[in-house]
């Protein structure tokens, strides 16, 4: 039991340095994330809105990491550019642009009244 679990954790780990190191939104997502931890952290942000950001970073990229192997499993199936493929992909990319925009709200909502303070 503790071998697979220990595997099941190592696998994971890898997924996320691969997603982090070699996707393109994954490196963006991450980075932003860590500007909004520099950022949260800066403005002494109160527990309620760090469990807020966190939750969105996560949420974020957990959803890019979805949308990333997605694509990948979708281009694999069908090599060739698919109609009902090129839905799947869509709507995935779509899940993506849902929760970053609703974490950019988020955001804005926790950072730029302390922002406008410091101005």
């Amino acid at each position: 039991m503790k071998q697979k679990t220990g595997r099941s954790f190592k696998n994971a780990f890898s997924g996320l340095w691969h997603f982090i190191r070699h996707e393109r939104n994954g490196k963006i997502q991450a980075a932003i994330g860590i500007c909004a931890l520099l950022l949260a952290a800066f403005l002494k942000i109160t527990r309620n809105e760090w469990i807020a950001v966190l939750l969105c970073i996560g949420s974020v990229l957990s959803m890019e990491m979805l949308n990333s192997a997605l694509e990948k499993l979708c281009d694999l199936v069908e090599p060739a550019v698919h109609p009902q493929i090129k839905i799947v992909k869509d709507t995935a990319a779509g899940a993506v642009l849902w929760v970053s925009m609703f974490s950019a709200v988020i955001g804005g909502i926790i950072f730029l009244p302390e922002i406008f303070r410091y101005l």
